[in-house]
């Protein structure tokens, strides 16, 4: 299993004890430092940092302007007593957001997200080809994999990768959520966030911050992509 190295910043000491043993129970992650403000770590402290536990709450620097401050750290996961951040926090390449009190099979997900992301970003599929006008190819491994385009939920970009979300599979391919809407075979595709573009087709619900794609998929709703959702 692939070692992670990771930091946790709450001000709350309680959260903070709280976050450490769920942290602890899974073997990948290492602790590399533990801070009850931002103002405590030193751009060295985060060298070769892969995750980092995040309260958005805190004195003198919240946990989105870190993030913003340090969007190099691969991983972000929010844990937060506020819920209204959410949609703020997914415009930060955030992985995940997880609302106080923390529950242990939350948490679970958490760490089984942070899992795939890694997995994915290792075994990165690369966009190879398309045949017909509704069908690529991408490259994972050393095989070739066949997609229908129509059977794509949605696209999620994960930094330099993007996820191909299909009902049976997340497939990874090796290009940037923007470069990949420029090409031909994506133009069914409409941008609803920073992180997001769905088919139009597959939108089944539209609330006021998310969408649900395909009955049981919830796909959040930047507020500078709003007008791009006309059905």
């Amino acid at each position: 299993m692939k070692e992670l190295n990771c930091i946790i910043v709450d001000d709350d000491e309680i959260d903070r004890l709280s976050i450490i043993s769920y942290v602890k129970k899974y073997r990948q992650f290492i602790i590399k430092g533990v801070y009850e403000n931002a103002n405590e770590i030193a751009p060295t402290d985060l060298n070769d940092i892969q995750v980092a536990f995040l309260d958005i709450d805190m004195p003198e620097i919240s946990g989105l302007e870190f993030r913003k401050k340090y969007n190099n750290i691969p991983v972000c996961i929010f844990i937060t007593a506020h819920p209204e951040h959410a949609a703020e926090s997914f415009e930060l390449d955030t992985l995940d957001f997880i609302v106080k009190p923390v529950k242990n099979d939350r948490f679970q997900r958490t760490v089984s997200r942070i899992d795939e992301f890694f997995e994915v970003k290792d075994k990165a599929a690369l966009f190879e080809k398309s045949i017909g006008g509704d069908t690529i190819y991408i490259k994972e491994g050393h095989e070739q994999t066949k997609i229908k385009l129509q059977d794509i939920l949605y696209l999620e970009a994960l930094k330099d990768y993007t996820l191909l979300v299909t009902n049976k599979k997340r497939h990874c391919v090796l290009s940037n959520l923007g470069t990949l809407l420029k090409e031909n075979h994506f133009k069914s595709f409409v941008r609803v966030h920073r992180s997001f573009a769905v088919q139009k087709n597959y939108i089944n619900k539209i609330l006021p911050n998310e969408l649900i794609i395909n009955e049981n998929h919830v796909i959040p709703i930047g507020r500078s992509y709003k007008e791009n959702i006309i059905l």
